[in-house]
């Protein structure tokens, strides 16, 4: 696959474009072309770097000037990186999973992630570096990262490869831009993470705080049925802030059919547990799965917002597709399988962005990176946000976010939104447009009886399970004019929680579950660190 890249990207320098609507174009003539998926701009660049440091193509500082671009990266206030552990077996069995040698359970050598992933031989050191590398090359801050480990079940690998793989990120972040003389190197790195140990990711952790790139929030996937009080305290320790459970639905006839392994019960009992830790969650969510329909489904969505025992902060919505590495590849050839088309998702997703999708709820993904030549049957479109724009009302989080839209003189205002999940209370706060329709800022704050809870930090304590300001990334402790950030909208909504708090519910106690990297925020406003938590007394 990198070989078809490094061909599109000597085709792309050859033709000489004259500016960025020119080189788009040519993109999509060359994918077509070559039939591969269309490649960011920050995709190509960093393959770019690779073909010159190893040689196989000279600098060209007109191509370099098209592929730079200030786009929609960072605009959600941080610079997101992704990257991706190594194969391990997988405890599924997932009809819908493709199971590609030596690739991670569920994803394809040919998605781009995974491409860069190949590239750096999986060494998440490496990884990161060459993401921040590209992010920089491409006009983006990189001080503030939220970093998403892929790779399916993170859970099932072993615990010593999964310090070893944290701790890589946050040295990576803390070295950039310059990379530690054994990075790079192939050799020992099964021995490396085979003796690592708690202290060198609490040292590297500890370095983050006051780093010039922080790791703000950490993302790690895993299966419902693998969430337990032990599992969750080692996410804590690993710095992890936000989990994507693969829940594809939530009916147990779906599972079942799908070999899912687990049941609903499982999806509902995770979500408490993660909720009442603070967690954020994101639920992965298939439409089109064999058992299901496209009524079915859409009373699944509703089902979700609509029951308090789920109640997602974000979804990722992954149509099903059938490909050759799956066993529904051979129910399909059977005929006993027909996958949703590009038009009947695309109206289901219109329908439930217009009448489900509730304003605290943030859709990350309406469908997944996965290339159209992987995919035999099901929905291939790659830009469906852009096709389905003009019909969508959707308040979600995503499609309020501020980005490059922000005035100095613009008028904010706060508004509230309280709801029931899990058996606690949720307080939605948000600074918008008075409109509602431009989104600066938000904060979840959670109130649950955890007086027993198992993390004594915990105990007796408000939860703020996330604060965030959207808008251009700005770097830290500075301003820009363009950006909402760094105006004190966080502090704000942070000291109306408190309140909110004290005297509505009488709690004496408020905990954060911060990210490494804004640790050092929480203690300038009087937090403190208490069992991997920023803990305060109100």
């Amino acid at each position: 696959m990198n070989l078809a890249y490094d061909k599109f990207l000597k085709l792309a320098i050859k033709a000489k474009s004259r500016n960025r609507d020119d080189f788009l174009q040519l993109k999509k003539k060359i994918s077509k072309k070559l039939k591969l998926p269309l490649p960011s701009n920050a995709d190509l660049r960093e393959r770019y770097e690779k073909l010159v440091k190893d040689k196989k193509i000279k600098r060209n500082g007109f191509f370099e000037k098209i592929l730079a671009t200030k786009s929609i990266r960072t605009q959600s206030g941080v610079a997101v990186v992704a990257v991706l552990t190594k194969s391990y077996p997988c405890p599924g069995k997932c009809l819908y999973c493709p199971t590609e040698p030596d690739m991670p359970k569920s994803y394809l050598s040919n998605e781009p992630a995974v491409m860069r992933a190949i590239d750096a031989r999986f060494n998440p050191y490496s990884q990161v570096q060459n993401r921040l590398r590209s992010l920089a090359l491409n006009g983006h801050k990189t001080d503030k990262i939220e970093l998403i480990v892929m790779g399916g079940t993170f859970s099932c690998l072993p615990k010593n490869y999964q310090k070893w793989f944290i701790t890589e990120c946050f040295r990576a972040c803390n070295d950039y831009p310059r990379p530690h003389r054994y990075a790079s190197s192939r050799l020992g790195a099964k021995r490396l993470w085979q003796t690592c140990n708690k202290k060198s990711l609490f040292l590297e952790q500890k370095r983050n705080e006051k780093a010039k790139h922080r790791i703000i929030g950490l993302t790690l996937e895993t299966r419902p049925d693998y969430i337990d009080e032990k599992e969750i305290i080692n996410f804590r320790q690993l710095g992890c802030t936000r989990v994507e459970l693969g829940v594809q639905s939530i009916f147990n006839s779906v599972l079942k059919i799908n070999k899912r392994g687990h049941d609903v019960k499982k999806t509902i009992e995770a979500t408490k547990l993660l909720k009442d830790a603070g967690f954020k969650i994101n639920y992965h969510i298939m439409p089109g799965l064999p058992g299901s329909n496209v009524k079915k489904d859409y009373e699944m969505f509703k089902t979700l917002f609509s029951d308090s025992r789920f109640q997602p902060d974000m979804l990722k919505i992954y149509p099903t597709v059938v490909i050759k590495d799956s066993g529904l590849y051979k129910i399909w050839k059977g005929g006993k399988y027909k996958a949703l088309n590009d038009k009947k998702f695309e109206k289901l997703i219109v329908k439930i962005k217009n009448e489900v999708i509730p304003p605290y709820v943030r859709i990350s993904r309406l469908i997944r990176d996965v290339p159209a030549t992987s995919i035999v049957s099901g929905p291939i479109v790659s830009n469906l946000r852009q096709i389905i724009s003009s019909r969508s009302k959707c308040p979600c989080i995503r499609c309020r976010e501020v980005r490059a839209e922000y005035k100095t003189a613009e008028k904010i205002i706060l508004n509230r939104i309280n709801y029931d999940a899990s058996e606690g209370k949720e307080i939605f706060l948000e600074y918008t447009s008075p409109d509602r329709k431009k989104l600066f800022a938000i904060l979840r704050l959670r109130i649950t009886d955890n007086a027993k809870h198992f993390i004594p930090a915990l105990r007796n304590a408000a939860l703020i399970r996330e604060v965030h300001t959207y808008g251009k990334m700005t770097e830290v402790d500075k301003k820009d004019k363009l950006s909402p950030q760094h105006i004190g909208l966080g502090k704000k909504l942070i000291a109306e929680a408190e309140k909110i708090a004290a005297r509505e519910f009488h709690m004496k106690k408020i905990v954060v579950i911060s990210g490494v990297g804004v640790r050092d925020y929480y203690k300038k406003i009087g937090y403190r660190l208490k069992d991997t938590y920023m803990a305060k007394s109100i």
